[in-house]
């Protein structure tokens, strides 16, 4: 890849490790970030709730909460309609949780992501009047649902719509739409995630009613959602991150210490990697293999065994799926050999017969990451094609499906993630259509692969403290990514070994400092190092390697360059 190194300002770097009294490389770290003011950068580095802005400020917000809170003085029903994705879920959770605690009757509906679909439906409306709902709140859906909106409004049922993504033009003629990105709303912060907005409203309940010394204890649930939603961890998302991580350590709803335990994180610290490969991935299985009332329970449950039970579930359902995900992308692999010409389009668009429709988005994601290049994975079933979309930095997705929205029967989504239905017939125009646009949108320069670079390093400069200092950057996500360092003309001083047949690792030295190397799915220079004069440049990022009571840094590779 091509290495992109940052350069700032250097009067700007010595100007903040000095008045922060932090190093210089961690100032190099916030520098390239854009935080060069002393206070943005203090926060950043230590945020508080304090910092959380004032939720009265959303649209609506007033509205909602006096509908609310008159619903649970006059003791009448209340239905929250939720998403089967790990944002949708936990916004559930968070909502349920906070209602219950005012005193609410309170129940939930969540679809089923293979018999249902995405987005609100009439007739669940049409059920809960029949059982005596009088109040809808929609979490992380709810802000394309105008028929479904109107449906409630006959039926004498108020609705009450949080949502996060991009509305089209007008939006719903709700009681209260609660929605940062709509047009009109002074909400200082546009990059929540649905269970973000849904936390906003419980923080405006619980201002109302002198409870806010509970906001704390909701920030774990919060954090998960958030960092598997991909938002940017910057603004009110690094404050529910940093602080609900640093809550995780103690865990005390039984559901989630089982969930910790069954992945393999008890009594460790979890980071923002652990909550996106470890923790997510089992609440999002439940969802992806049929429905997510199973994640619900399990934060919801006092019973220590039923707890462990339910957690021993998603664990199962997660592997299950990482079956199923294998099988499909050694099916695409096979297409992409019969038909390279695919992936040197600029966006790419592969289909199937009956991949599982709750697995392609993790494919699309897989091989986004792989070519660098926005990529749709589309099932076919009977005439019909259920797509799921990722993208790349620089392309808004969601605009490039509204540019041919004609041929879809539904679709929606952000600038990152789409989904979408249409006729099978309809899949040779989207390819066109999309490369079109992407021909009018994207440069050559998108589509050559780089790694954007924080700084030059040499071994002599990496030490435990050094990952420490950069580690209070953490968590680390979209918006702020885990730092990428270059060290050159590296002498490697053992044998590069394989680990599990796919992952490679070696030991590197420089000027007498030796730190071990470790590259995940890059086994294929195992042969290309053998063959090298003996030394590389590697471009990293660093993490801890622990043994006993030792800690010290190790680099984890990122890019490879053999001399």
């Amino acid at each position: 890849m091509l290495w992109k190194i940052a350069e700032p300002n250097l009067v700007l770097i010595k100007q903040l490790a000095r008045t922060l009294n932090i190093s210089g490389v961690l100032a190099t770290l916030l520098v390239n970030r854009g935080l060069v003011q002393t206070d943005s950068a203090r926060k950043f580095l230590e945020p508080t709730l304090d910092d959380l802005g004032d939720p009265f400020l959303m649209s609506d917000v007033e509205a909602a909460v006096n509908r609310i809170l008159m619903a649970i003085h006059v003791k009448q029903p209340i239905l929250i309609y939720g998403d089967y994705d790990v944002d949708g879920t936990t916004a559930v959770i968070v909502l349920r949780k906070a209602l219950e605690m005012l005193g609410a009757d309170v129940t939930y509906h969540i679809p089923r992501r293979l018999v249902d679909g995405y987005g609100m439906r009439s007739a669940v409306i049409e059920r809960a009047a029949e059982q005596g709902i009088k109040l809808i709140i929609s979490v992380d859906t709810g802000i394309k649902a105008f028929d479904v909106v109107e449906t409630a409004s006959v039926l004498g049922l108020d609705c009450i719509i949080t949502d996060h993504h991009l509305p089209e033009g007008d939006v719903p003629k709700a009681l209260a739409v609660l929605n940062p990105r709509r047009t009109g709303c002074n909400y200082p912060d546009k990059n929540l995630s649905g269970v973000g907005v849904a936390f906003k409203l419980v923080q405006a309940l619980f201002m109302r009613t002198n409870k806010e010394r509970f906001l704390l204890s909701f920030l774990k649930i919060v954090a998960i959602g958030t960092i598997a939603d991909v938002v940017p961890l910057v603004g009110e998302n690094r404050v529910f991150a940093k602080l609900g991580l640093r809550g995780l350590r103690i865990p005390m709803n039984q559901g989630l210490k089982s969930l910790i335990e069954v992945s393999g994180l008890e009594g460790k610290e979890i980071t923002s990697a652990d909550v996106g490969f470890r923790l997510a991935p089992r609440i999002n299985a439940v969802g992806r293999m049929g429905g997510a009332e199973q994640a619900v329970e399990l934060f919801t449950s006092n019973d220590i065994q039923k707890a462990k039970m339910l957690a021993v579930e998603l664990d199962r359902l997660n592997r299950e799926r990482q079956q199923i995900e294998d099988l499909i992308l050694k099916d695409i692999g096979s297409k992409l050999d019969a038909e390279p010409a695919l992936t040197s389009r600029r966006v790419i668009v592969v289909d199937g017969e009956n991949w599982h429709r709750g697995i392609i988005g993790i494919a699309a994601s897989k091989l986004a990451e792989r070519f660098g290049r926005p990529t749709l994975v589309l099932s076919r079933e009977n005439g019909v094609a259920y797509g799921s979309g990722r993208s790349t930095k620089g392309f808004h997705l969601l605009n490039a499906l509204e540019s041919c929205s004609a041929l879809f029967d539904r679709f929606g989504g952000h600038a990152q993630a789409v989904g979408f239905q249409l006729a099978t017939h309809a899949i040779p125009e989207l390819c066109a259509r999309l490369n079109e646009f992407a021909a009018l949108t994207m440069k050559e320069e998108d589509l050559e692969p780089h790694l954007e670079i924080d700084a030059e390093l040499c071994l002599l400069d990496i030490e435990q403290d050094s990952f420490e200092q950069i580690q209070r950057l953490s968590p680390f996500g979209a918006a702020n990514p885990q730092p990428v360092f270059v060290a050159r003309n590296l002498g490697i001083i053992a044998e590069p070994r394989l680990l599990k047949e796919k992952h490679l690792k070696f030991r590197v030295e420089q000027d007498g400092k030796a730190l071990d190397a470790i590259g995940w799915n890059m086994g294929h220079y195992q042969q290309r190092i053998r063959e090298s004069s003996g030394r590389v440049s590697l471009a990293f990022s660093l993490s801890q390697n622990t043994f006993q009571t030792m800690k010290s840094p190790q680099l984890v590779i990122k890019d490879i360059l053999v001399h």
